[in-house]
């Protein structure tokens, strides 16, 4: 199993000391999705199954995202400018990660989930791979889907000034996603026709949203898509719709702190995403377990409050950072702990000493490729599109 968190906020490098906290929380995600991938392959005795540290770490990033992404929107104000800079943080990294598997193929084969045909490369193109039947190069891209499908229907709730309604639609999918479980398998839809028809949808609909021509009939047909793929075309549909009702009960509760709304929605959310996989016609994955998915939900809604307790006071350095290079480390880690693997072969039944050494060895050299990802692609292009961003603003403005 594959469980990545899907880190894709705006940097925040300079953010006053009030945002820290999310960074803080990037950090703890990250570190926890990473443990998730390393422990089963060099201390497997150490992998905790009372709560699952993957989904855990997907529920604080997914948390974090709903938070932030609509803020940064509605702040701004400019449809334009939000996807340039979108377009600028998510995909330099994304290709980069991407072009390096494919290098390396020659030794560690491509997974054999990503098609060998032209789907593979439209279903990377819009990042909406696990709503469309492809697998991503990298395992731990299949998250970017569901951060995808919720920027494009934000987008459309954006243009119609129905974003305000933050806590309902928390509650509708929440809601959604029960009913799904009880009815959905797996996906409605599938082959390959539905990664080069979304494909079109998604290009021609994003440079209309782009471009300001029919701006908001392009949103709202990106944003009812988005819906369509998640309910019929998501590999685990209950969850995707989950993902999404857990990312608008984090902007639920930003609303909240900011004095627009109240926290029942949250409340109810959790309940009923608690509730979601009791009857889901799913695989019998231990994670969904009640006893484990219900102490998972509930360690995730932990560290988010305790994070938004502390936001204003001092945030230890090492979790900024951390959440600083998030996007790297999650996209980064597991090639690399597959190229990692390959060379030191099999740990599982290793002596314990060795075992430990080899995994500081494999975090150090994560962490030192994620810094690196961060210094020189991250950073130079979300300043690239920084200014990109700025200058369409100024010439929509």
């Amino acid at each position: 199993m594959s469980i990545a968190p899907a880190a894709t906020q705006p940097s925040t490098t300079h953010t006053p000391n009030r945002l820290a906290w999310l960074d803080a929380l990037r950090g703890i995600g990250a570190l926890a999705v990473v443990a998730e991938h390393l422990l089963p392959w060099f201390l497997p005795a150490l992998r905790p199954y009372w709560f699952s540290l993957g989904v855990y770490g997907i529920l604080v990033f997914f948390l974090v995202s709903g938070y932030i992404i609509p803020m940064s929107l509605e702040r701004h104000g400019d449809v334009r400018a939000f996807w340039v800079s979108r377009v600028f943080r998510l995909y330099p990294l994304y290709l980069a990660v991407a072009a390096l598997v494919l290098a390396a193929a020659w030794w560690v084969p491509v997974r054999e989930e990503v098609p060998r045909d032209g789907t593979a490369v439209v279903g990377h193109a819009t990042m909406l791979l696990d709503v469309v039947g492809v697998g991503g190069v990298a395992d731990t891209m299949w998250t970017l889907s569901y951060e995808m499908v919720f920027y494009l229907i934000v987008t459309a709730l954006f243009v119609t000034r129905q974003h305000e309604r933050s806590g309902l639609f928390a509650v509708l999918f929440a809601a959604g996603s029960v009913i799904v479980g009880l009815l959905l398998a797996g996906a409605v839809l599938d082959g390959g026709w539905l990664a080069y028809a979304s494909g079109a949808v998604f290009f021609a609909g994003l440079a209309c949203v782009i471009s300001g021509r029919f701006r908001t009939q392009a949103a709202c047909v990106l944003g009812l898509m988005a819906v369509a793929l998640l309910v019929l075309g998501g590999r685990v549909p209950w969850m995707g719709v989950a993902v999404l009702s857990v990312m608008f009960a984090g902007t639920a509760i930003q609303r909240w702190e900011r004095g627009t709304g109240g926290l029942w929605p949250v409340a109810a959310t959790a309940a009923l995403v608690a509730l979601a996989p009791v009857w889901a016609i799913e695989s019998g994955w231990w994670w969904v377990e009640p006893d484990v998915w219900i102490t998972t939900i509930v360690l995730a809604g932990v560290t988010f409050a305790g994070g938004m307790a502390l936001r204003g006071r001092r945030v230890p350095r090492v979790l900024t950072w951390l959440g600083l290079i998030s996007y790297s480390l999650y996209l980064v880690h597991h090639p690399l702990l597959k190229f990692f693997v390959e060379v030191s072969g099999d740990l599982r039944r290793s002596p314990l000493p060795l075992q430990l050494g080899l995994a500081v060895l494999a975090m150090a050299l994560v962490l030192l490729a994620s810094a690196l990802a961060y210094r020189f692609i991250e950073k130079p292009m979300q300043a690239f599109g920084r200014r990109r961003r700025w200058r369409s603003s100024g010439s929509t403005g």
